[in-house]
């Protein structure tokens, strides 16, 4: 008889604030406002996001889980939360410099940041990234 192969995908959800201005610097003051409206404030806005991130593999026969959430927690803390709350995404997050800081490019910049992380036994399969309660974005590498 041969063993089911069983997948299974767990989330973590975390959370964080932080201030951004969407603004393209070879713009005009005119054409950032024209395209970002309000978010291209030139004295920024917040967002209190929400950050899904969900992992998946095959639960360990030893323990059922998948994967320790305390550990997932704390990567996710360690290499997202603690770089982003309570910052402005525009000046003071190293690996969002030279980006525009919208809520695509950081999702896809927080995969980068847990990717080299995450061990071996699962594989990252999505970070989603709540900017308000009604816009949020999914990338899945």
């Amino acid at each position: 008889m041969q063993k089911e192969t069983v997948m299974v995908y767990l989330t973590r959800v975390e959370h964080f604030n932080a201030a951004h201005k969407l603004s393209n610097p070879n713009w005009s003051k005119e054409k950032n406002e024209e395209v970002f409206g309000v978010c291209a404030n030139e004295n920024w806005h917040g967002h209190n996001y929400e950050l899904l991130v969900t992992i998946k593999g095959t639960p360990n026969p030893d323990t059922g889980f998948l994967f320790d959430v305390k550990k997932l927690s704390s990567i996710i803390k360690k290499q997202v939360i603690d770089e982003l709350d309570h910052k402005n995404l525009n000046l003071d997050v190293p690996f969002m410099e030279g980006q525009l800081c919208s809520t695509e490019n950081l999702a896809i910049a927080i995969w980068k940041q847990l990717q080299p992380h995450i061990p071996s036994e699962v594989q990252l399969h999505c970070v989603k990234l709540y900017e308000t309660q009604r816009i949020y974005v999914e990338y899945f590498g």
